[in-house]
């Protein structure tokens, strides 16, 4: 009797949990129908999401544990990309990495320091002349192509009619013409200036737009509590009630960061840059998997550089964040 009562007792359980199951189950379809017109809207950007960002992600975290030539069929080879790339791959560690890093560190930052600086400068100008330093600085973020043909190139030309070379000869600043893009001691730097120059794009905007919204009756009323200067109103005022804006901008910053490592082979004009000095991991991708044709391996260093920006991200949230989004 006993076992009969245990089996009864378990169909019962299956029963009331298929019950449960099918109840939840027609809930769910329920709402989702209940707000169709809202997928709907939403559906365009879904698409766009699974096709040109989920997918190619999963689709490159699989082809990282392969070999694959773009002529044969993958050929599964478990960790051995990241095996190499941890211990033999030397233009990796001794290059990729550490300019990557050097870059992204300098580059993430100082533009997000420059990018809040300038938004909250550009707020204090009465509203008729603000449209038109925000299109100052946001125009370059749009135009990099055009205005490194234009403006930096031979602004950073090696010769003696390269403009940073014509005005330090002019005032006895150097002795004779620099190559700014081309010598390995100078690559890195020109790199993090022309980056950062062009580094105000809708991380700017953000920033600007969450200065901007930020009531002026608190700070009013911080007057009257006892704030005395503006750097106090920035701090525990402007920074506290802006950072779902300082999050985005902060994000953006990172991203963009990691994806211009390309501009030392763009200011150069050589591939690979002079003695690696510009190599990044961006450029480590692009040689592996648009050179080599070896996809496997160029997988495994885009899934790298993936957690690399993870890692600052999920930080990034730690910062900014509220506890409810963690």
């Amino acid at each position: 009797m006993s076992d009969n009562a245990n089996q009864l007792t378990r169909v019962q359980a299956r029963h009331a949990t298929t019950i449960s199951f099918g109840r939840r189950a027609q809930f769910v379809l329920k709402e989702v129908w209940k707000y169709r017109l809202s997928y709907l809207f939403i559906a365009p950007f879904l698409t766009a999401f699974l096709l040109f960002i989920l997918i190619p992600v999963l689709v490159a975290f699989g082809l990282s544990f392969t070999y694959y030539n773009t002529i044969q069929p993958p050929t599964f080879s478990g960790w051995n990309n990241f095996e190499y790339l941890l211990s033999q791959d030397v233009l990796f560690l001794k290059y990729a990495l550490p300019n990557t890093l050097t870059f992204s560190l300098i580059v993430g930052p100082g533009g997000y320091i420059a990018a809040f600086i300038l938004a909250w400068l550009i707020a204090q100008i009465p509203d008729r002349w603000r449209l038109w330093f925000v299109l100052a600085f946001y125009a370059p973020s749009l135009t990099g192509g055009v205005v490194m043909n234009i403006i930096w190139l031979p602004m950073l030309s090696g010769d003696r009619i390269g403009y940073l070379n014509s005005i330090l000869l002019k005032f006895g600043l150097i002795d004779e013409p620099q190559l700014w893009v081309l010598d390995p001691k100078y690559l890195m730097t020109s790199m993090i200036i022309v980056t950062m120059w062009s580094s105000m794009g809708v991380g700017f905007l953000a920033l600007l737009a969450g200065i901007l919204n930020v009531d002026k009756l608190l700070y009013e009323a911080a007057r009257i509590d006892g704030i005395k200067s503006r750097l106090q109103e920035i701090w525990y005022i402007t920074i506290p009630y802006m950072k779902p804006q300082m999050l985005f901008a902060s994000v953006m910053s990172i991203v963009g960061a990691f994806k211009a490592g390309q501009i030392g082979e763009q200011l150069s004009g050589m591939k690979p840059t002079p003695q690696y000095a510009g190599h990044t991991i961006h450029n480590h991708i692009t040689d592996y998997g648009l050179v080599r044709f070896e996809m496997g391996y160029a997988a495994a260093l885009s899934i790298v550089l993936l957690f690399m920006i993870f890692f600052f991200n999920r930080l990034s949230w730690r910062l900014f964040g509220s506890k409810g989004d963690e």
